[in-house]
């Protein structure tokens, strides 16, 4: 069956085209044509415009970027660099629906961020890029903009969430500094009271504690 892309363009846009083909997996396999599928990737990019936009009207502000707003750009960064060096566009597209879900969520109407998310789509989705590129205040194309650098420092984690086990056995989680040494994760862990709580007055022969991923109380 062949389906025309001129009837979807009129319907949803060029830009909802581009994304839903590349959305439908890597370039290399065939793959099954539905436009069911259509509506979710013409949603994202509503979502994306309502970013830039309030019922009033275009609303970014020069405000500077929290950190968890520095996180979510930069995962994206990696992510879709990678993905282009690697023809691996499908997973691009959900990257930028989980970015945009995560902005939307943190309320960032910020140019520090969403510039950097225009740049980044341009190649996907190029109409609505350059017409949010231009209401950002530009007046060079976005296909000239430099490409936004990634920076592992924005993904370090302040903390870890310790799954704490007794015998091998996940029993509680506790969120300690992901900076804190094995004796002090220890140390933390065995004055807390779920700890005696699931010790229930048993001996401790030993106690595992490997950095960043989980402590295991041996009895």
């Amino acid at each position: 069956n062949v389906v025309n892309p001129d009837d979807i363009v009129e319907r949803y846009g060029a830009d909802t085209l581009r994304l839903y083909e590349m959305f439908l997996g890597p370039i290399e396999q065939s793959k099954p044509w539905d436009t069911n599928g259509i509506d979710g990737v013409h949603r994202f990019l509503k979502k994306l415009w309502g970013l830039f936009h309030t019922r009033e009207g275009f609303d970014v502000c020069d405000d500077v970027a929290t950190k968890e707003e520095l996180k979510t750009i930069h995962k994206l960064i990696k992510k879709v660099t990678y993905d282009i060096e690697n023809f691996s566009f499908n997973t691009s597209v959900s990257a930028f629906m989980i970015c945009v879900n995560e902005l939307s969520g943190l309320k960032c109407n910020k140019k520090e961020i969403l510039q950097q998310l225009v740049i980044l789509l341009a190649p996907f989705a190029p109409h609505i890029s350059e017409e949010l590129y231009h209401l950002l205040g530009n007046t060079t194309t976005v296909c000239d903009a430099v490409w936004p650098t990634f920076d592992e420092k924005y993904l370090k984690e302040d903390s870890v969430k310790y799954p704490v086990s007794f015998n091998g056995k996940v029993r509680y989680f506790k969120e300690l500094p992901a900076d804190m040494d094995k004796s002090q994760v220890e140390k933390d862990v065995l004055s807390d009271g779920q700890t005696a709580k699931f010790l229930d007055g048993k001996v401790i022969k030993k106690v595992i504690v490997v950095p960043g991923k989980i402590v295991n109380i041996v009895f």
